[in-house]
């Protein structure tokens, strides 16, 4: 048997690719090669040469494809339909329970297109395992997806065929090798047609919940061996990576669908007559281009809706977060069903709730969405680093569009001011700039904060005469030592309690002094009369939230100086500091000898 097998695989190696071509004409042009179609199929491997692969995947796609329309479906092509089954000693003894089904199972023609349905499986198999091999070449990649598409065309009837197209995404999912290459392909030649992006939707939606059940099952099952529970956990998340690749890749479905020509990959009329004439059940499962069109919103949502609740990866998580606002959201049937997911990425905080906020906003002025404690969260969130963030820009915008409503109490607006001064005493210059700025939108806004710019100790005086009259002069040393005291809790989360409202932005007075000359400038914008709205407009945070020591920097050479400050000394200095300025303290540099 051994040496049989031998002489076969010889002869298989031993053929040229124009004997592989005549293969594959003798086979288009009599059935009675139908014996080259087994052995055209063993040429398609990741194995096999690219041009045998090639040449042996357009003979047997020349051959399928006009007979796909007669081929039966996969599941009555079983192994027993293609032979004769074998009769019970109960079926011999009732000769009246023979149907006409029997008889037809034993045509020899229905034997046959069973054979080839299960020839035509197999060949659909190797062609996945070639498309996801990494032998394989990115040019025979493309023809096999090319190939695997048409059969999606074309194998259903005229009907998208979702079990194969199904089978294409989860080879590519699943596979070792890159999935650019394939969503490529995918976006460029096949997500324009509506059906495509539909399926892909439903798909998607399959892997997220299989994805759940295996996660949950793993949870269950304690590990003993940990290299085990590794790779199952490396395995999981290459496949949400890959998910997320192709949900990421897909067109929005409100922009395709405001066109007017909804085109189709399967086709949008049935042009065959006998499939018009087919039981209504399968006619009810004809999906027109508006058909698509009007499910595509809710299969886009549940698809998303589906992922977002799978353990995302950090990375993966923050690329959601960064996008979500534009790519999902105006897309959901129902855009609240994203709260659960936003108000857990909010309350994380750090990096992860700047990220949120964009979202969370959205969904609370244009969907109703109450949150609690929102502004308490977003007052936990201005720390020195979200200023030098990479996403500080959109984070400052919305913070200063949720401080925008003047129907805000004063006492959150102060808190939120008083917090700002602070953070302007410990941030670079750029953050300077753009804390000034939001200062200034308040007071403009909240007129009955103003007191903030400069605000006298009257509260202390008063306190003061109080205790005077019952203890005569023993108080006096009291409110002296209260005159410079900030009432502002910089540390309390409570923002009725932090005492801003008490306090004053003295902050603010330092940066008149701050050695960056845009920053000192600008903080004189302050000094106007802000409660007077009709001679003042409101600063836009965008010119200032992406600012950055280069773009100081470039400000600054490209300004107009009227006046230059010029030094003149009668003698060239040796040092920064004259001895005199520091007694006691030298500042040039000992050189040692031999050395200069």
């Amino acid at each position: 048997m051994a040496s049989i097998l031998s002489k076969k695989q010889k002869k298989k190696e031993n053929y040229t690719l124009k004997e592989l071509k005549s293969l594959g004409c003798d086979l288009l042009s009599s059935r009675a090669h139908i014996n080259n179609l087994p052995l055209l199929l063993s040429f398609i491997s990741p194995e096999s040469p690219p041009q045998f692969v090639v040449e042996s995947l357009l003979s047997l796609q020349s051959f399928f494809t006009p007979l796909l329309p007669q081929l039966p479906s996969s599941s009555s092509s079983s192994p027993a339909s293609s032979t004769k089954r074998p009769r019970s000693d109960e079926e011999d003894d009732d000769d009246s329970s023979k149907t006409e089904s029997d008889e037809v199972d034993g045509d020899p023609e229905v034997i046959f297109k069973a054979w080839l349905r299960s020839k035509f499986d197999e060949f659909v198999k190797v062609l996945l395992d070639v498309l996801v091999s990494q032998q394989s070449e990115d040019t025979l990649r493309d023809i096999v997806l090319g190939t695997l598409m048409e059969f999606v065309k074309l194998l259903n009837a005229g009907r998208f065929h979702s079990s194969i197209y199904h089978r294409i995404l989860n080879a590519i999912i699943h596979s070792a090798v890159d999935a650019d290459m394939f969503l490529d392909i995918l976006n460029s030649k096949y997500f324009k047609y509506i059906d495509v992006r539909y399926f892909t939707y439903i798909s998607m939606e399959k892997f997220v919940k299989t994805l759940e059940a295996s996660a949950l099952s793993a949870d269950k099952t304690v590990m003993e061996n940990s290299e085990t529970e590794n790779e199952s956990k490396d395995s999981l998340e290459l496949s949400i990576r890959r998910i997320y690749q192709v949900l990421s890749r897909i067109p929005p479905p409100q922009k395709q669908a405001e066109k007017s020509d909804l085109e189709m990959w399967s086709g949008s009329v049935v042009r065959n007559r006998k499939i018009k004439e087919k039981s209504k059940d399968q006619d009810s499962n004809l999906l027109s281009p508006t058909t698509i069109a009007k499910r595509m919103k809710l299969k886009f949502t549940k698809a998303w809706i589906s992922f977002l609740r799978l353990p995302l990866p950090l990375d993966v998580y923050k690329e959601v977060l960064a996008s979500i606002h534009q790519t999902v959201i105006p897309h959901l049937s129902n855009p609240a069903m994203l709260c659960d997911f936003l108000t857990k990425s909010y309350d994380i905080g750090g990096v992860v709730s700047v990220m949120a906020l964009s979202s969370l906003f959205i969904l609370m002025t244009e969907h109703g969405l109450e949150y609690p404690n929102f502004y308490e969260k977003l007052y936990a969130l201005l720390v020195p680093s979200v200023f030098v963030a990479k996403h500080r820009a959109r984070f400052l915008q919305l913070l200063d569009a949720c401080l925008r409503s003047s129907l805000l109490p004063a006492y959150l607006a102060a808190s939120f001011a008083k917090k700002l001064s602070r953070l302007s005493l410990s941030v670079p210059p750029s953050g300077s700039l753009v804390i000034t700025a939001l200062i200034y939108n308040l007071l403009r806004r909240h007129p009955t904060i103003n007191h903030l710019v400069h605000q006298e100790p009257v509260d202390n005086a008063n306190e003061a005469n109080s205790e005077a009259e019952e203890d005569n002069e023993s108080s006096r040393p009291k409110t002296n030592k209260k005159l410079g005291m900030d009432y502002f809790n910089n540390q309390e989360t409570d923002l009725k309690k932090t005492g801003a409202m008490r306090s004053s932005l003295w902050e603010i007075d330092t940066l008149r002094h701050h050695y960056c000359p845009p920053v000192s400038r600008f903080v004189s914008s302050l000094e106007t009369d802000l409660t007077i709205r009709a001679k003042t407009t409101e600063m836009k945070i965008e010119d200032f939230s992406s600012g950055s020591y280069a773009t100081i920097f470039g400000d600054e050479i490209r300004r107009r100086v009227k006046q230059v400050p010029l030094a003149f000394y009668k003698a060239v200095p040796t040092s920064l500091f004259e001895d005199s300025d520091f007694p006691g303290w030298t500042f040039t540099i000992p050189q040692e000898e031999g050395k200069c």
